[in-house]
């Protein structure tokens, strides 16, 4: 079996309502979604999700290439970047077609990637995720209302802004929890997305931990800081949970060496070998491992076959436009499938009709998620309201 060939796609994650953190939101809630095909000779087509960033270039690294090498052919691709560098955007190019030759490998064995792998569970423990920081009250009541009748008992919520503010809204799914629970005490987290300083992120935690039971806090200071992460683990009692804006293991060792991280956490958009390494590497400091991302399922996957997987994020219920997943969410976790590879299957026709790719955000705009605030970390006041500006309208 040899690669012929990619193609790409983009489409579109509609949540029907306003998504963001504390770097800002989308406000009409339609996020991108960026497709890869990688196609063989054999009629086996894989499917990654990521970005297309210097993608002709990091393809010639595996063209011609026996797609079930994949963890080789994964090195050809780092060593294919190695000058310019494969951080960043680039190594979610690297990512996306690391997922396809997954997906080709799985297809070609005829076996679904968790058991390609060595899995031996197919349900894969979840956390709701509804990157709510623009909601109010009743409407964050009724989203994670909709996670706990798919019996979700754990959630992480966006904040950082307002420590009221913050400390309302995780009582709110507190009791949200709990009630579906039946009184047991669920778990929270809250996602302050590099929004602090030090100092800053131990007065915010310390004082929600004064009614809250924090499970972890997220990526409290900058995701380089190894000596800050460290400090604000030491002055409170939550967990600290980061790593999924960290790209390659060299950038996981002086976190790791400093004792800085709890939950050592990886994206999605970074492809099933980077997170099997990752897995590895945590599993060596008796840590454990968290994919993060909005569409996780190659991850999901392989968190199956890792001793050392805690909880995956599920942020929305439904898969993008034209997308269908052999999985489905019950009782606080993801089921996986029987469909060879992924199970993920792309409707072209559908995607071309709904006009997905034509109504894809806008990435250049000065304010939401992927764009950091002027005065981050800057601020001696709470945000008013503790809502962050929306980006331009994103429909073109």
């Amino acid at each position: 079996m040899r690669i012929t060939g990619f193609r790409t796609l983009a489409t579109v994650q509609e949540w029907s309502r306003s998504v963001g953190d504390a770097n800002g939101v989308f406000a009409d809630g339609v996020t991108a979604v960026p497709i890869v095909l990688v196609d063989t000779d054999e009629g086996i087509t894989g499917v990654g999700l990521g970005p297309h960033v210097e993608l002709e270039s990091i393809f010639a690294a595996i063209a011609g290439e026996d797609p079930r090498c994949v963890t080789a052919l994964y090195d050809r691709m780092l060593r294919q970047t190695f000058k310019a560098g494969h951080a960043g955007i680039v190594f979610g190019t690297i990512g996306a077609l690391d997922t396809a030759l997954w997906d080709i490998k799985a297809k070609a064995a005829g076996e679904p990637l968790w058991r390609l792998l060595g899995g031996g569970d197919r349900r894969v423990p979840a956390y709701a995720s509804g990157l709510d920081i623009d909601l109010a009250d009743e409407e964050l009541v009724a989203v994670y209302q909709g996670y706990a009748d798919h019996g979700l008992r754990a959630a992480k919520l966006k904040g950082g802004l307002d420590v009221e503010r913050d400390l309302r809204r995780l009582t709110l799914v507190r009791d949200v929890l709990t009630r579906a629970g039946k009184g047991a005490r669920p778990a929270l987290m809250l996602d302050a997305n590099e929004s602090w300083t030090r100092k800053q992120a131990v007065r915010h935690v310390r004082e929600l931990e004064r009614a809250i039971d924090l499970t972890w806090i997220e990526e409290p200071v900058r995701r380089w800081d190894a000596e800050g992460l460290a400090i604000v683990g030491r002055g409170i009692k939550a967990s600290i949970a980061s790593g999924e804006n960290l790209t390659g293991l060299e950038q996981y060792r002086p976190l790791l060496a400093a004792g800085a991280l709890d939950i050592v956490q990886t994206a999605a958009v970074w492809g099933v070998t980077h997170f099997l390494r990752v897995a590895a590497l945590a599993h060596a400091h008796e840590l454990p491992v968290s994919p993060v991302g909005n569409v996780p399922v190659p991850l999901l996957h392989a968190a199956t076959s890792v001793p050392n997987h805690i909880a995956s994020e599920l942020q929305d219920l439904h898969p993008p436009v034209g997308m269908t997943v052999d999985q489905h969410v019950e009782d606080g976790a993801f089921v996986l499938g029987d469909s060879p590879g992924l199970g993920i299957q792309i409707d072209e026709d559908a995607i071309a009709g709904a006009g997905a790719g034509a109504r894809r955000p806008q990435t250049r705009v000065f304010h939401g998620p992927n764009v950091r605030p002027e005065r981050a970390g800057h601020r001696l006041l709470p945000q008013a309201n503790g809502i962050v500006p929306p980006i331009m309208e994103s429909r073109n």
